[in-house]
């Protein structure tokens, strides 16, 4: 048989396909997992045709996944494109996985109304408890094997919201607030800043349905985590004045605000802002006493304000006392918070390197990265790329050669 697509075939091959069927069945397997999508798959009839001389023109869908599989877009392909076709990566701002994108706001994005139904008042202590044993699985987990779970618990959540009167309604919307914000914060800590603020957003809605001055309070320092992670410090500042300049809150929500504040500062350069924001904040922390399921890192977490400080200090290029504070802190992280202390090692690595101790910070490394394939948290592996840069100094000496060896875990995209 004449194969009149050889581009196609060319390109099949070259990745090892030997067969047209063998080739569907590949591209299937790699658009389940690009997409997100296990319904996803490419018949070997499909491919077929394409290697023909009428290929026709795949979908935007399967062009991008043709693109990922073979790094060739289809016009390349063999594929006649469409009049008005532009690749993707020529409008990044449209490069929209939109399979992705629906799977991250359906669960917020429901439409209504339901079938009317009974809604017991103590479905709000049952997510309450689900709640607490969420945030203790996220520290084992990380936010890969977590996010459907609590999107799914969401969404049932807002069903039942829509059926709900009087003070059994509000009860379930404060509760709902706090499973938005946590999904916010999966997305957030497997570095999809996107999906992040959107769920942060939608915290902020479910806050001020319950019209509940502490939720929404949470939610604004919520949008101003996702701010710190863009790198917009003037934005972190304006969203926590917002909540500590506004209606009186908890003096949980003002320590998170100061403390959020505080890597806003960071960020545009104030050392001062910093060490007095997280000096008052230390004041509050004693007068955290509510029975609020939500926003309790800062009892939760072993010296809590002093690893805002590190990190910000960090930020700050301060190393040598960035350094002495993480040493502090992981004497205190109990095994339990494993993907905490993943993180707090890699900073304290990338500390070490700023102080320019590059054989301290190797050996911090390995055991960061030993975290880092088991729970894919992208703030851990944020951090160690930032070891790498601080490490490049040392690129031709043996620690140097050691910390590339150290780091082919993650630098092989785990």
């Amino acid at each position: 048989m004449s194969h009149r697509n050889d581009a196609l075939r060319a390109a099949r091959l070259r990745v090892g396909w030997r067969s047209m069927d063998a080739a569907a069945a590949a591209l299937s397997i790699h658009g389940q997992r690009f997409l997100d999508d296990r319904s996803y798959a490419v018949s070997a009839r499909t491919w077929r045709r394409w290697e023909g001389a009428s290929p026709g023109w795949p979908s935007e869908e399967t062009a991008t996944v043709l693109h990922d599989a073979l790094s060739r877009w289809p016009e390349d392909l063999g594929f006649r494109a469409p009049a008005g076709w532009i690749r993707p990566e020529a409008h990044p701002e449209e490069a929209v996985n939109r399979r992705t994108f629906v799977s991250v706001t359906a669960a917020a994005l429901m439409p209504g109304p339901v079938a009317t139904q009974y809604v017991d008042p103590a479905l709000i202590d049952y997510f309450q408890q689900q709640l607490e044993g969420h945030y203790r699985a996220d520290m084992f987990l990380g936010p890969h094997d977590l996010v459907g779970t609590v999107s799914a618990q969401f969404q049932l959540i807002d069903k039942l919201v829509r059926s709900a009167r009087g003070e059994t309604r509000r009860g379930l919307l404060r509760v709902g607030a706090a499973y938005a914000a946590l999904v916010g914060w999966l997305y957030q800590d497997a570095g999809d800043l996107g999906a992040a603020a959107f769920w942060r957003g939608v915290t902020q809605e479910i806050a001020a349905r319950a019209r509940d001055p502490h939720l929404v309070g949470y939610s604004l320092v919520n949008l101003a985590q996702v701010r710190t992670d863009l790198g917009d410090g003037y934005g972190v500042i304006d969203l926590c004045s917002a909540v500590l300049d506004g209606e009186r809150v908890v003096p949980k929500v003002r320590v998170m605000a100061m403390q959020q504040q505080a890597h806003g500062a960071s960020l545009t350069g104030d050392r001062a802002a910093v060490d007095r924001l997280i000096d008052t904040a230390g004041g509050l922390i004693s007068r955290v006493d509510d029975d609020l399921p939500w926003g309790n890192a800062c009892r939760r977490t072993p010296g809590y304000l002093e690893v805002q400080r590190a990190t910000c200090y960090g930020r700050l290029g301060l190393g040598r006392e960035a350094a002495s504070l993480w040493s502090q802190v992981l004497d205190a992280v109990p095994a339990t918070a494993r993907r905490d202390r993943g993180v707090y090692l890699a900073r304290h690595a990338t500390a070490a390197a700023v102080a320019r101790e590059p054989e301290q910070a190797l050996e911090i490394a390995r055991a960061a990265v030993e975290i880092a394939t088991e729970t894919r948290s992208a703030r851990m592996l944020r951090e160690l790329h930032s070891l790498e840069r601080e490490m490049r100094p040392w690129h031709d000496a043996p620690v140097g050669r050691d910390l590339v060896e150290v780091l082919a875990p993650v630098n092989e995209g785990i």
